[in-house]
């Protein structure tokens, strides 16, 4: 039997095939010259018949012309699924990258064990930058292995991420998915040990009797979103959920081997120990030096990238699309007259509550938390306020003072950096004691009143529907959020009523997270030109991606945290936006006392920082919490009978307090994100690795050329349209309609974000790559009818634009690529193409410069070639290319020379950049494999030559 040796081209099932170095003697891997991982065989030489095979040059009965040349040129760099450069991840993609999502990925590959903070704002892509890390040293082999701890909320969306963008396959590992994971193992096995790629709800895995499993068998690779929530400061301040998540950071970051990429949007938020623990994470020495002096703001450059919007929108002159405008406004209710007297009397009730100051210290604190509860959902709806009335407090349940704040605190406020990284949108309690007390009875009337109200009775609602009307007569469809889950069905069921023909939707913590997201899916998937109305709670507020479908976002009920205000808008107002302006609407309570309160301490504050700086800036620390509860405990306490929630807000010193720790906060955060600005990556570095890999794979304009070209020259019946393209997919092929699975059109769009079904012409589309694999599997089978055969291997152009016989060279070089890893050396076979050209014969050619074959392949045909003389040219040519063989072999070992440059390149450690003489990886080899596949030869002749 004959062994065949990795990178050896083979015959087998009718078809030419590269060996992969995963076989062996008794069972080859093959992959088809013309496919890609997706398309892998393994063969058994002893039950079929496997050749070796040489690749067949072009044939003078295949002549086509220079726009089948430029077609065959494209399909090739498209279609690629495995090529040589230092990316391997790259090609195999379903994403292709901005230049700004590069940088992480750099950064990564220059240190040894990657420990990495992304930092960049919201909706910038953060997802995709550590995904990428985490698909390259996968594919590198310098990880084995990969987990995501992430907020369960967001698991669906990351094992979406990985599966369409990065072909990477995980398991969810949840409460709820864990008992059918674990019942397949063997005994002692971890379900890390039989996963590989996972996707772990942090809160899941924190807790004591997981933790130790999880670091036992947790795999080389962890990326940690919501990162910002699993750190605490040296006070220790922090509830026992953020602890646990902190140290379980710490044991994972504890072992010198372990990469690990943290990903947060909010790094520094005014808590500067907690800032200083995350940056101990990556460099334990980062945790007690000067961040202001130089030496720590280079050493923290190895490791932090943090940019604004701004900084990305027009990177290397690039530009990425962003909404342009966030337009936002406020619009102002009133109370009628029933919902006023139903408000004053519980007012009336929760200033009692706060100003009885019998009983112990826990009585009077569980009475606060509960005339809080009844103010908050009175601002919410009757359906809130109803439920509120008849349920009895949580905090009733608390053994402490410090308990029952605790367990008030998270049924009230708006915590988005404590305990939880899913919010609580259930309705609070208010009654205070057992259900048969006096103030239970008194309560029940104030519950029924409130379920006694009539929509036409609630000037909020009403307020909402005109505005969802209006925005859906402008063609934006809206995201409603609530604080309540009463409030999210009762106003959803009203809108129902109100608009009938809009598909409307509601989402709830009711659902467990893989729900809430089939809801969304299925509200995105109706087709319906009036729009749709997706009414949430913050459930979905934090790191969700909702732009596809949505515009706006309507703030039913103000959050009493500004950060959960712009988590909510940033669901719509990220990289993906379709449209060019989201909408941004927060509605308020003109004559409730509470809304004021909220609306002039809090959000406009923030508003104005977010004007001025341009960034976010969330409130210092708890001061949030702190400031809220005592303006309100303040009026409640100095008000009279029915007297109204109000406050002179200038002269109240927490106020003043708030707002000085804030404008500090934000002078610190501009500081620290023009200290610790990205800068170990120079530009240039970016472009030339995004140039380089771009020239290997096809520039953006390279693909538009020849998705338009492709599918006009296959027949396709195509409009053109402002942003693209439309085909229309029945007047194309029916094997590549079949590949495109498309239904009767498909749109063909430049760029992303693209409409919801539609082709984007990036060469990582999976559409553009089925038309490339069409298109050259076509061009290899001369037996095709000719419509199914767009591009062809040999053609004879005349033009202007050359001044002697010019011959160009379609080649195809596979090389043997050997990397070396912490786990051992990896070997691949990738292929690379290239475009050669000379002057004169075979036999005595004249080689062009890189820049003279780039411009030779701009040459236009400006006469029509006789077709006998067009076959006797390359015929001649043909015969003679065995004297091109030496000039082959060269370029096929500059080629490996090349690659071996760039993988080392892109790996230099800071070490290596300053140290003399070029980084050396030991174990990297590049070596060509013999003889190169020459896949195209194109004669240009001058016009008017003999």
């Amino acid at each position: 039997m004959v062994g065949f040796a990795p990178g050896t081209l083979v015959r087998a099932r009718g078809r030419e095939w590269v060996v992969l170095p995963d076989s062996v003697e008794d069972f080859l891997v093959l992959r088809p010259l013309a496919g890609g991982d997706a398309d892998l065989a393994g063969v058994l030489p002893a039950v079929e018949t496997v050749e070796a095979a040489t690749f067949p040059p072009p044939s003078p009965d295949d002549l086509g012309d220079a726009r089948s040349a430029a077609l065959l040129r494209d399909a090739l760099r498209i279609g690629f699924r495995s090529t040589g450069g230092p990316f391997r991840s790259l090609a195999s993609l379903a994403v292709d990258p901005r230049p700004y999502q590069y940088v992480p990925l750099l950064m990564a590959l220059r240190q040894e064990t990657v420990r990495l903070l992304i930092a960049d704002d919201v909706g910038i892509g953060k997802t995709i930058e550590a995904g990428l890390v985490g698909a390259e040293l996968l594919a590198q082999g310098t990880a084995r292995g990969l987990t995501v701890l992430c907020p369960p909320s967001l698991a669906e969306q990351w094992q979406g991420e990985l599966r369409e963008k990065f072909g990477l396959h995980a398991e969810l590992v949840l409460g709820s998915t864990v008992t059918r994971l674990q019942r397949g193992l063997a005994y002692g096995e971890s379900i890390f040990e039989r996963h590989p790629i996972t996707i772990v709800s942090t809160d899941f895995i924190k807790a004591d009797r997981r933790r130790d499993d999880f670091l036992r068998a947790a795999p080389d690779l962890v990326i940690v979103d919501e990162a910002h929530t699993c750190v605490v400061d040296d006070a220790g301040a922090a509830g026992r959920g953020r602890t646990q998540r902190y140290r379980l950071l710490q044991q994972l970051a504890a072992d010198p081997d372990r990469h690990l990429v943290l990903v947060t949007a909010t790094p520094h938020s005014g808590n500067e120990g907690a800032f200083r623990n995350m940056l101990g994470l990556l460099d334990p020495g980062l945790a007690a030096i000067d961040l202001s002096s130089d030496n720590a703001r280079q050493r923290l450059a190895r490791h932090l990238v943090q940019r604004r919007r701004g900084d990305v929108r027009k990177y290397l002159n690039e530009g990425t699309t962003f909404p342009s405008d966030r337009q936002s406004r406020e619009v102002p209710y009133t109370l009628s007259n029933a919902y006023r007297a139903l408000f004053d009397d519980a007012v009336a009730y929760a200033r009692g509550q706060v100003q009885d100051r019998s009983g112990t210290t826990l009585q009077q604190r569980v009475r606060w938390w509960s005339a809080l509860s009844l103010l908050r959902s009175l601002a919410s709806s009757p359906a809130a306020a109803a439920a509120t009335l008849r349920a009895r407090s949580a905090s009733a349940a608390a053994d402490t003072p410090d308990g029952a704040d605790l367990i008030g605190r998270a049924a009230v406020l708006d915590q988005v950096e404590d305990d939880t990284t899913d919010a609580d949108d259930t309705a609070p309690g208010a009654i205070p004691a057992q259900a048969a007390s006096p103030e239970a009875v008194l309560l029940a009337d104030l519950a029924s009143r409130a379920e006694a109200l009539t929509p036409a009775e609630d000037g909020k609602l009403t307020a909402l529907v005109t505005q969802v009307k209006g925005l859906l007569r402008k063609g934006i469809s809206p995201i409603v959020f609530c604080r309540f889950i009463p409030t999210a069905h009762y106003v959803a069921e009203h809108l129902r009523t109100q608009l009938a023909r809009v598909p409307i939707e509601v989402v709830t913590g009711e659902l467990a997270p893989e729900d809430r997201a089939a809801r969304v899916r299925g509200l995105l998937d109706q087709d319906t030109a009036g729009g749709r109305v997706l009414v949430a709670t913050d459930c979905l507020s934090e790191g969700v991606n909702l732009q596809e479908g949505f515009q706006a976002v309507v703030h039913y009920d103000l959050a009493w945290n500004p950060t959960r205000h712009e988590q909510r808008e940033g669901r719509v107002d990220r990289f993906g936006q379709t449209a060019d302006i989201v909408h941004a609407v927060t509605m308020y309570g003109d004559d409730n006392g509470i809304d004021g309160i909220v609306l002039d301490v809090l959000l406009r504050k923030h508003a104005q920082i977010r004007k001025d700086l341009g960034i976010s800036v969330p409130v210092p620390s708890d001061t949030n919490d702190r400031v809220l509860a005592a303006l309100l405990e303040g009026i409640l306490l100095r008000g009279g009978q029915g007297e109204q929630l109000t406050l002179d807000l200038d002269l109240h010193p927490e106020v003043a307090d708030l707002d000085e720790q804030w404008t500090s906060a934000a002078e610190k955060e501009t500081a620290s994100r023009s200290r610790y600005a990205q800068a170990s990556i120079h530009p240039s570095d970016v472009a030339r690795e995004v140039e380089a890999a771009r020239s290997r794979l096809g520039r953006p304009h390279d693909v538009e050329r020849f998705v338009r070209t492709a599918l006009a020259d296959v027949g396709g019946s195509v409009d053109s349209r402002p942003d693209g393209l439309l085909l229309h997919t029945h007047s194309v092929p029916v094997g590549l309609r079949d590949v495109l699975s498309a239904p009767d059109r498909l749109a063909w769009v430049r760029d992303l974000p693209a409409p919801r079904g539609a082709a984007v012409m990036v060469r990582t589309d999976e559409r553009v790559g089925a038309l490339a694999r069409f298109v050259l599997d076509g061009a290899l089978d001369p037996r095709l009818e000719h419509h199914l055969r767009p591009a062809r291997r040999a053609g004879v152009i005349t033009t202007t634009d050359v001044t002697g016989v010019t011959v160009l060279l379609l080649a195809r070089f596979r090389v043997h690529l050997t990397l070396p890893g912490r786990h051992g050396t990896r070997t691949e076979v990738a292929e690379e193409a290239r475009t050669l050209a000379f002057r004169g014969v075979p036999t005595n050619p004249t080689w062009l410069t890189a820049d003279e074959v780039t411009a030779l392949m701009s040459a236009r045909p400006t006469a029509n070639t006789p077709p006998d003389r067009a076959r006797a040219m390359i015929d001649g040519v043909l015969g003679a290319l065995p004297h091109l063989d030496a000039e082959l072999k060269a370029e096929a070992h500059r080629t490996a020379d090349q690659l071996h440059e760039a993988h080392t390149r892109v790996r230099q450690t800071a070490r290596g950049r300053e140290s003399a003489g070029a980084l050396t990886l030991r174990g990297l080899s590049v070596e060509p494999q013999l003889p190169v596949d020459l896949l195209g030869v194109f004669v240009y002749l001058p016009a008017g030559a003999a």
